[in-house]
């Protein structure tokens, strides 16, 4: 089995034409065969490591690629 993060990584770079930030549960979709906190450790691996960031909406909490979508503009991100 290929590694988690890897896993992870890959989706969200092959739906980044289409969408910069995913809901939690769309990335621990991509493990099935996982309990939901073991997705929720790998996911907050990624973001601990600074491969993924937190997006709030204020309601709501999302993970995307550093730097990515509409809003890295204007949060002053490059």
């Amino acid at each position: 089995m290929a590694d988690p993060k890897d896993i992870v990584i890959e989706f969200i770079q092959s739906k980044s034409k289409q969408k910069s930030k995913f809901y939690f549960n769309d990335l621990a979709a991509l493990f099935p065969e996982m309990k939901m906190r073991d997705a929720k450790k790998i996911i907050n691996q990624l973001v601990s490591e600074g491969v993924l960031e937190y997006w709030s909406s204020g309601s709501t909490t999302m993970y995307g690629i550093p730097g990515t979508g509409k809003q890295a503009a204007t949060e002053g991100e490059d």
